[in-house]
């Protein structure tokens, strides 16, 4: 194009929407208070003390057996007493996260642009996204099991057809949120199509897209683990099933930790990116 044609640069300033920030939101992670001083350290890490070390009182001044609740101190000292070997399974289970998640989250956000540029495509996928949305993954287990084993493959599959959809949706709904009028301004410059979704909705769906990769990388995680309770022998869910069979509670809360630590991760990661690359939503 000539200089006089040249598509103009538009602000990444959030379009004046009215929109409320909410948890589901990364601009909220982004523009967040945040810890300002030592004090609110030192705050939090009390509260934590406190009421852990309740716990660990209460459990034994009435004397709660292992085998109902174990003390924090005891899943403490199983979980560096077991994690040799544990480490192996949680390898397994984050390669199947991983890999999951991945394909789920390409074909989720191929699929959101594709309906989002034709309409009519949505109207074709939408009955199926909708089923893959409201029916438990866990439900299809058994049968990818049967089909495809007790290895990697069915547990990769039911990652994968548990996060798509949370990214699809999430995506699609921040390729929606475009101010029609830039819209309308990028094509009165004679701007395509693919140019208007690379240089003005792509950019302006960032944090949905991180709401939804984020959300869907957490289903991920939670299929996973379930696919591995259902069947296989190795996997965090397998480790569950095998420790609360054997009443061992202590290395079985220890594996719920690890998976409570996992997700603690995805949270962090997701709000680390949201926070460089769309904190100029507010």
């Amino acid at each position: 194009m000539s200089g006089g044609d040249a598509i103009p640069e538009f602000s990444k300033a959030k379009s004046g929407d009215g929109q409320d920030v909410s948890l589901t939101n990364l601009s909220a992670f982004a523009s967040g208070p945040g810890i300002k001083s030592g004090a609110e350290v030192a705050a939090i890490l009390a509260v934590a003390v406190v009421i852990i070390g309740g716990i660990e009182l209460a459990l034994r001044i009435f004397h709660v057996p292992q085998y109902i609740m174990p003390p924090p101190s005891s899943i403490v000292y199983a979980l560096f007493d077991e994690f040799p070997l544990i480490a192996p399974h949680l390898g397994y289970t984050l390669v199947e996260l991983v890999s999951g998640f991945a394909i789920g989250a390409v074909v989720g956000l191929v699929m959101a642009a594709v309906i989002t540029q034709f309409p009519f495509a949505e109207k074709i996928v939408a009955p199926y996204i909708l089923i893959l949305v409201t029916t438990p993954m866990l439900a299809l287990v058994p049968l990818l099991i049967l089909r495809f084993g007790f290895g990697y493959t069915p547990r990769i599959i039911a990652v994968a057809l548990a996060a798509g959809p949370m990214v699809m949706i999430n995506a699609a709904t921040g390729f929606r949120r475009v101010d029609s009028a830039k819209i309308a301004l990028a094509r009165s410059y004679g701007a395509s199509t693919l140019q208007i979704f690379w240089k003005i909705r792509a950019p302006m769906a960032l944090p949905m897209i991180l709401v939804g990769l984020m959300i869907g990388a957490i289903f991920g995680l939670l299929t996973a683990v379930g696919a591995e309770m259902v069947g296989g022998g190795f996997g965090l869910g397998n480790r569950l099933t095998s420790y609360s069979s054997m009443i061992q509670m202590p290395q079985f809360f220890a594996v719920v930790l690890i998976l409570s630590t996992l997700g603690i991760l995805i949270y962090v990661l997701f709000f680390l990116i949201g926070k460089k690359w769309a904190s100029w939503e507010t």
